[in-house]
């Protein structure tokens, strides 16, 4: 079943050229992911844009994400020569980690600096992510009590403002950034799953209906246990669907299911986490 977005941004040329104007005043970049969709939520743009500039990965909501799915990534990641760190924003876990990750990564930088005798420069970071992420949640945690503007700096483009977020540490303010389209369908159908995509966009139906195909393929206990079912391994996705309508009581006038509202639940449940801890990317792939 091949899953469709009718994705059209008009904006992107222009989102492009933004980032591209905004990495030019930052040392260091952290990349933002979703736990559950590591790969979908990384940005292809990005590398080609950074350069040499260094980049720390921050796997956001691994409260949702399953544990040993985690390590995996966090060992590819690793593997790759990207420093990672597992956060939590909801919660603050891994913040503090993540600022010391930022200021070791900014090393080299200072060296430089110290060399041709720059001192007391603070370090400017930003932060990028898919829509969703956590990104605001994540700032407004590392800004805290210190949301105060930073010194003018030159070349900062009208409404981009720079906050203090450490001891000469400070991010650059600015909304991130979808990359235009999505050549893998997979990559659509989990950033649709995971509330990156507006559901206007696609079919909410097909959409919980590949998820749950999914959860019966590697997560059926949960299911299970979430829903209070029971069914076979390999069970079709409608006969799933059927024994969640009846456990929960999605049903019409004349007892007829509703299946329209287990679509719903089984969306809603996974994007807040209610369904347990899920990983959609594979990291052996």
């Amino acid at each position: 079943m091949d899953f469709k977005i009718q994705w059209f941004p008009g904006h992107m040329t222009k989102a492009k050229r933004m980032m591209e104007q905004q990495l030019k005043l930052v040392d260091v970049v952290v990349e933002m992911l979703d736990a559950r969709v590591p790969r979908s939520s990384t940005n292809p743009m990005l590398n080609q844009l950074l350069g040499q500039k260094p980049k720390i990965i921050a796997l956001n909501k691994v409260d949702m994400a399953d544990p040993a799915k985690t390590e995996a990534w966090k060992d590819i990641f690793k593997n790759n020569g990207l420093p990672v760190c597992v956060i939590d924003c909801n919660t603050g876990k891994g913040v503090k980690q993540l600022v010391a990750a930022v200021q070791k990564a900014a090393q080299p930088v200072i060296d430089k600096w110290l060399k041709r005798g720059v001192k007391n420069r603070s370090i400017r970071v930003m932060i990028v992510g898919i829509p969703n992420v956590g990104k605001s949640t994540l700032i407004n945690r590392l800004v805290g009590k210190n949301k105060v503007l930073a010194a003018d700096k030159p070349g900062v483009t009208r409404g981009q403002q720079w906050v203090t977020i450490a001891k000469g540490l400070e991010l650059l303010d600015t909304p991130g950034v979808l990359w235009p389209k999505f050549d893998d369908l997979q990559i659509g159908l989990n950033l649709a799953l995971t509330g990156a995509i507006k559901e206007d966009v696609y079919d909410r139906e097909q959409a919980a209906w590949l998820l749950t195909e999914k959860l019966i393929a590697s997560y059926p206990q949960l299911l299970k246990d979430k829903y209070a079912v029971d069914f076979e391994a390999g069970a079709p996705v409608q006969d799933v669907f059927e024994k969640i309508a009846v456990s929960r009581g999605c049903l019409k006038s004349g007892g007829l299911l509703d299946l329209d509202k287990v679509v719903q639940l089984v969306l809603r449940d996974f994007r807040s986490g209610k369904t347990g801890r899920v990983t959609l990317d594979e990291p052996d792939k």
